[in-house]
């Protein structure tokens, strides 16, 4: 069993430590200084509970050396997956199985999905539809990720909390690669659940990175801290609501109150999100899958977003001022 790890980040780390420690024949495709020291000193992941292990894995930055793979796992972010289609590309063969780890509205978000929306192309994700041409949708096993997790130096990646990936296929079927790749999670220590249907969880998730996420772009602020005051508080839960009127136009179900989906983040405590990390680094921020997908199928649907119109225009504008788009 082959299995790549595409995008050895800080979720591309904390997989490939788990999948090495259980025997797995894995590759992991990184870059820059990351992947010199992961080739150097190996992967280091210090877990949840501050203890250190390093495993060695065949890292490396040339994909079309390591062939078509059983099961590739793409952790990149959003932004990155269009221009590394041709370095995708060399890994899928005529029996690969593709999860998406990615966070947000994913590309396939209408793959197989019944009703009038059916194969949809979500236009501020594949502009020219070249996605699909490479990463066909047929190949794709949806994922929700959860672990909080982030680079504290090139090579060693700190797992703050969180094991849960959600599993689930377009079409809702609990298929034989399905329960294979449930398993490979499991075996590896992480809760990997089957969804009937992934897109309640995509759902879940997105409405708090929707809100936190630009909002502690803009203010700097904690998820404690957003949470604790009185007029960011208002200002998420009003993005939440507008959220969850389009999710339910496209055949989802958000399965938690809005009190209870803030309360959550608010037991995180004082988290810094992940676009208000990349704004701190000046790195490109994830912007396109997480809120302009969401104002894109709101305008899709007939369903007005002002609150996420309003804090979508003012991160665009402070990212571009900065460098990070």
């Amino acid at each position: 069993m082959k299995i790549c790890i595409f995008g050895g980040g800080s979720i591309g780390g904390l997989l490939a430590v788990h999948f090495k420690k259980i025997g797995l024949d894995i590759s992991v495709i990184a870059r820059g200084q990351h992947l010199d020291a992961m080739i150097k000193n190996g992967i280091t992941l210090i877990n949840t509970e501050g203890k250190e292990e390093t495993v060695v894995a065949n890292c490396t930055d040339d994909p079309s050396s390591l062939g078509a793979q059983d099961y590739l796992f793409l952790t990149i972010k959003s932004p990155a997956l269009l221009p590394s289609l041709k370095n995708i590309e060399p890994l899928i063969g005529g029996n690969t199985t593709i999860i998406t780890c990615m966070n947000g509205i994913p590309h396939w978000y209408f793959h197989k999905l019944s009703g009038q929306y059916t194969n949809y192309k979500i236009k501020c994700l594949d502009p020219d539809l070249l996605i699909d041409s490479i990463i066909p949708p047929n190949k794709i096993v949806g994922s929700v990720v959860y672990p909080a997790c982030e680079i504290v130096e090139p090579g060693k990646i700190k797992h703050i909390n969180g094991n849960r990936f959600s599993l689930g296929e377009p079409d809702g079927s609990e298929s034989s690669r399905l329960k294979i790749i449930s398993e490979i999670m499991k075996e590896a220590g992480f809760r990997a659940p089957m969804q009937k249907n992934i897109r309640d969880e995509i759902w879940l998730k997105l409405i708090g990175n929707l809100s936190f996420n630009p909002i502690s772009a803009l203010t700097g602020a904690t998820l404690e801290q957003i949470c604790n005051d009185i007029g960011t508080e208002a200002i998420v839960r009003e993005m939440m609501l507008e959220a969850k009127i389009i999710a339910e136009k496209v055949e989802a179900k958000i399965n938690m109150s809005i009190e209870k989906r803030i309360e959550g983040a608010r037991k995180v405590g004082a988290h810094k999100t992940s676009m208000l990390q990349d704004i701190e680094a000046g790195k490109p921020i994830e912007i396109d899958s997480i809120v302009v997908a969401v104002k894109e199928l709101g305008e899709l649907t007939n369903s007005p977003t002002p609150y996420i119109n309003s804090i979508l225009n003012l991160t665009l504008q402070k990212a571009k001022l900065i460098g990070c788009l």
